[in-house]
């Protein structure tokens, strides 16, 4: 969750961010956490959501960023689980 809300006022293109969460994986960031943080970042930026509200309601915009974030941290842990599961069946 905190790599999403990390993730949501920053704007990257997508080709740009796939460098970051791989530094971040580098690093020692969780495979889920790197690709939840670049998710949101592509997905759930504040820019998208004022070009969004020219087109939609609040509320609207407000559910689909819910559903989206949900989605992403939901992603993000099972990506973390397989992690887990692999690392600790090759050991």
């Amino acid at each position: 969750p905190i790599a999403v809300a990390l993730g949501v006022p920053m704007y990257g293109s997508c080709a740009a961010i796939v460098l970051v969460a791989v530094v971040l994986f580098n690093k020692g960031v969780p495979l889920g956490t790197a690709l939840a943080f670049m998710m949101a970042v592509v997905a759930l930026s504040l820019p998208e959501a004022i070009m969004l509200r020219r087109a939609m309601r609040l509320q609207l915009i407000l559910i689909f960023f819910g559903v989206i974030a949900a989605a992403i941290i939901i992603t993000g842990y099972v990506f973390n689980l397989l992690q887990l599961s692999i690392l600790s069946s090759s050991l």
